[in-house]
């Protein structure tokens, strides 16, 4: 219930609130309890009647961490901000402990509420080529450096680029949380580290995505804040790189708005 009425409290926040508003203390309230709750759950044998709240509450739990950085201008947003391993990305970690319960409660069970989503977590899992560029722009293969021989092990940006390329085709009024969870997926490993460094491709990576990704409510209140961030950051500390193409006046920029 509590986790219900955080994500209540937050979509209303997201209906009425300002760019970059605090959370508010009924937010806070029940996001604090919920985490609790889930926490002292998550402790004991868990049964069948228990997988769905436990599934409906971790995504909700995930939802919330994304919606509000700590921070209420884009200045104090990430990558503007200071390095801070401890907090930068935390989100993505709260989305990894929430696929951490996926084989324990199965939401694709016949007996699960959440079956219903099929579709969603059907695009959720869709797998990158194996190799190639097929479906992927040509300036951004160039950007990331990928060809006909590229894969996941030889390209760090291999998948997240096929990941954009991907929720770039899709139209904005058909953008689900599926579409979006593609690339949230490929933030491990050699990428993850990329963007923990700020290193320009993978941020404009993440600017591409945002794009898209904001049509979805609880990624727009983060991609408010960070879109622009990673914005001044790529003109602020890569003033001469090629992405710029991607940027607003770049060459490329209405064709990925």
């Amino acid at each position: 219930m509590h986790a219900s009425l955080a994500v209540s409290f937050a979509y209303d926040h997201y209906q009425n609130g300002s760019l970059g508003s605090r959370r508010t203390p009924e937010e806070c309230y029940h996001w604090y309890k919920s985490t609790v709750l889930f926490n002292r759950r998550l402790k004991l044998p868990i049964e069948s009647k228990d997988k769905d709240p436990l599934w409906g509450t971790a995504a909700a739990l995930a939802i919330l961490s994304f919606a509000f950085p700590d921070a209420s201008t884009v200045e104090e947003s990430w990558p503007l901000k200071p390095l801070d391993p401890s907090s930068d990305l935390e989100w993505v970690r709260m989305g990894k402990g929430k696929m951490s319960l996926w084989h324990i409660v199965n939401p694709m069970r016949p007996d699960s509420v959440f079956r219903v989503m099929a579709p969603s977590f059907a695009q959720m899992h869709l797998a990158s080529p194996k190799k190639g560029i097929s479906g992927i722009p040509k300036a951004l293969a160039e950007i990331c450096q990928l060809g006909e021989d590229s894969t996941a092990e030889n390209n760090a940006y291999f998948s997240a680029a096929h990941a954009v390329a991907h929720v770039q085709s899709v139209p904005n009024g058909q953008i689900t949380t599926g579409h979006t969870q593609i690339l949230t997926r490929c933030i491990h490993g050699r990428f993850k580290g990329l963007l923990y460094e700020r290193d320009p491709v993978a941020l404009i990576l993440m600017y591409l995505w945002y794009g898209k990704a904001q049509n979805v409510w609880w990624i727009e209140l983060r991609a408010r804040l960070e879109r622009p961030a990673i914005c001044s950051y790529l003109r602020i500390y890569h003033k001469h790189s090629a992405v710029h193409m991607f940027l607003p006046g770049g060459t490329l920029a209405e064709c990925w708005s």
